[in-house]
Formats: C-alpha cells, sequence, structure tokens
C-alpha cells in the first residue's frame, strides 16, 4: 500500500513537470510570433512570470481551496483569488518598470515597416490583458483540479471506511459463530464418542472443516457458492447432533450450480435465525431452507416454524441481527437484491426470502 502511495504520488509530480513544461514552452514560443527583434529583458520578464503564474496556482491549490472554498467560506476565497490575482499583475507593472520593458518594446515595434506610432506605450495595455487572463485560467484550472481531487479522495475514503466496515461485520459475524457454536458443537460430539464412534468421527470432520472455511477461506473478500453452501450443509448436520425427532429440518440446492463469487457467510445469518428460534426440544417443528439459482440471480428462501417461548425480539436476537445483514447487503448489493421477511402469526411461520443480482 505504501509503495503504491509513493509511486502514485511520482507520477503526480511527473504529470505536473510535463505540464508546466508543455505550459512554459508555449509561453515563451508565443512572443516569437510578433516577428520583431525582441530585447533580452523580454525572456527575463517571462520566466518570472511564469514562476509567478507557477506559484499561484499551487498557493491556489494547496492553501486556499482547502481554507476557504472546501470550507464553504466561499466570499473570502473570491476575495483572495482577487487579490493573488492583483499581486501578480502588480509584480509584473514593477518588474516591466525595473527591466525598462515598455520602452523597449516600443521600441522593437517602431522598427516594423507599416508601425502606426503616437500609440504611447502600446506594451502595458495588452500584456496586463494576457496576463489577467492567464492567471485567472490558471487559478481556475487549479480549483475545479483540486476540487475534483478532493471528491475522489473522499469517495475513496467512503468506500474504504464501507469496506472496513464489512469486514468488521464479518469479524463479528466469526466471533459470533467460533465460541458460542463450535464449543458446543464439541461437547455434543464428546457426548457421542460414547454412543456412536462413526457418526463422531464425521462430525469431527464436518467441524474442522468448517473451522478452516472460517478462519482462512473468509479471509478474502469472496468465496465460491459451493463453498457457501457446504459451510450452511456442514452447520445443519452439526446442529442437528442436539435436536430431537420432533424437529424436520429440509436444505435443497441447486443441483447444476453454477460456482460463482459470492461474499463469505452470507446465508449464515438466516440460517442461524431459524435454528435459535424455529426450534423445540418438545414442540413439533420445520426449517426448509432453499439455495436457488437462475442464471446470475441468486435466491435464499428460509421457512420456520415460530416457536412461541423463542419469538421474542427475532432480529435483536439472530447473531450478528438481521437489521446488520441488511446493511451488509446495502454495502455489498446496493440496488441489486431484495430482502423480505415475513412474520405470519396465523400459521406460526416466519419466512426470509433474499434475492441477489449477482450480474
Amino acid at each position: 500500500m505504501i509503495v503504491t502511495k509513493s509511486k502514485s504520488k511520482l507520477v503526480t509530480v511527473i504529470i505536473h513537470i510535463a505540464i508546466w513544461a508543455v505550459f512554459g514552452t508555449i509561453y515563451f514560443f508565443q512572443p516569437l510570433t510578433w516577428n520583431i527583434s525582441l530585447p533580452f529583458q523580454l525572456w527575463i520578464k517571462q520566466g518570472i512570470t511564469l514562476g509567478l503564474v507557477i506559484g499561484a496556482y499551487y498557493v491556489n491549490s494547496f492553501i486556499l481551496v482547502p481554507k476557504f472554498l472546501l470550507s464553504n467560506r466561499n466570499s473570502i476565497y473570491i476575495l483572495a483569488l482577487v487579490i493573488v490575482a492583483a499581486i501578480i499583475v502588480l509584480l509584473n507593472s514593477y518588474i516591466d518598470r525595473w527591466l525598462n520593458l515598455p520602452q523597449l518594446m516600443d521600441a522593437a515595434f517602431h522598427k516594423m515597416p507599416r508601425h502606426r506610432g503616437g500609440r504611447g506605450h502600446a506594451w502595458d495595455i495588452p500584456m496586463i490583458a494576457a496576463l489577467t487572463a492567464t492567471v485567472a485560467l490558471v487559478l481556475g484550472i487549479g480549483t475545479s483540479i483540486t476540487t475534483v481531487q478532493k471528491w475522489q479522495n473522499d469517495k475513496q475514503l467512503h468506500q474504504e471506511m464501507e469496506q472496513d466496515k464489512i469486514s468488521s461485520e464479518l469479524s463479528f459475524l466469526k466471533a459470533q459463530i467460533n465460541p458460542h457454536f463450535f464449543f458446543n458443537t464439541l461437547n455434543n460430539i464428546y457426548a457421542l464418542t460414547h454412543i456412536n464412534a462413526e457418526t463422531s468421527r464425521k462430525a469431527i470432520h464436518q467441524l474442522s472443516r468448517m473451522m478452516r472455511y472460517v478462519l482462512y477461506d473468509t479471509q478474502n473478500s469472496t468465496t465460491l457458492l459451493s463453498q457457501e453452501i457446504a459451510f450452511v450443509k456442514d452447520y445443519i448436520s452439526l446442529m442437528q447432533l442436539r435436536l430431537t425427532e420432533v424437529v424436520k429440518i429440509d436444505f435443497s440446492s441447486p443441483a447444476a450450480l453454477n460456482d460463482i463469487a459470492i461474499p463469505p457467510m452470507l446465508f449464515l445469518p438466516f440460517v442461524e435465525n431459524a435454528f435459535k428460534h424455529g426450534v423445540s426440544a418438545t414442540q413439533p417443528s420445520n426449517i426448509n431452507i432453499a439455495v436457488e439459482q437462475q442464471g446470475t440471480v441468486l435466491e435464499l428462501k428460509v421457512v420456520n416454524t415460530i416457536i412461541k417461548e423463542q419469538s421474542n425480539n427475532l432480529e435483536a436476537g439472530s447473531g450478528i441481527g438481521l437489521n446488520n445483514t441488511r446493511r451488509r447487503l446495502d454495502l455489498l448489493y446496493p440496488g441489486k437484491y431484495t430482502l423480505l421477511i415475513n412474520e405470519n402469526i396465523a400459521e406460526n411461520i416466519y419466512s426470509v426470502h433474499l434475492t441477489l443480482d449477482l450480474s
């Protein structure tokens, strides 16, 4: 990251040098088109003026725009620009008199064959007008570039903050699962070893696969859909270790899967929510989970029975919470997802329908 920023700054410096080199070439070339014998003092004057214009650009870009314009002090900013332009024009006039340029240039123009005399110091007014226009142009360009750069930096910072927020939420989700789920599952497996060694070995393998997924495979911003589905299957299988026969669980996924990239652990909050609030040790209950795929459209459907003693505050007690999951979806898929949640008290059913457009 540091190397990339250093290279970016170096490229910016090179671009600025190249632009000013082109500008300076044009600035010095223009007098050559007058087709007169130019005094040496003119080139000194052009060099000093070019330096003043460049200085005005950076004073405007690094001081005036950030301090006044971007702080909504527009009146002070405009006044500062006028003062900068006036200072350059006054210094330009002083340099002209110091180098005796008006007289030298009038003398040079009087040597032209078709020159019409009687204009006094014809050098002054055109040069002041040209300089004022040049300063105004340079300051305007500087203001535009600095404002656009500030907007781009703010946008990039906002994107980085959003990415940090997504990473933080994912880390929080991992922390929620690790102590709560894994240790309880280990206890269930330990008890299972005394009853069914083969099933316990299978459960240990599933748990290790889940731990590897959570600790390593989710470090990237995306994972494969097949890995996410395998994780959900392992989660369901291990949760069943502590459930009785009164709980019926059904899970389905596409037979011909288009293995696309999705954010890791995107489905888990909805699945976890169903197990946390939709199962009972004594009451008959059902959980139906379906992953469907049509082209680039991915759907997750979770339907579970509402267990009354566990139905209070469903959203607040569901892992990282469905509200946090909505925020994560807003960051990852703005305008490209729908999340429909319905709590049907009459039919005693809680359903979640998530649709993602991954095009």
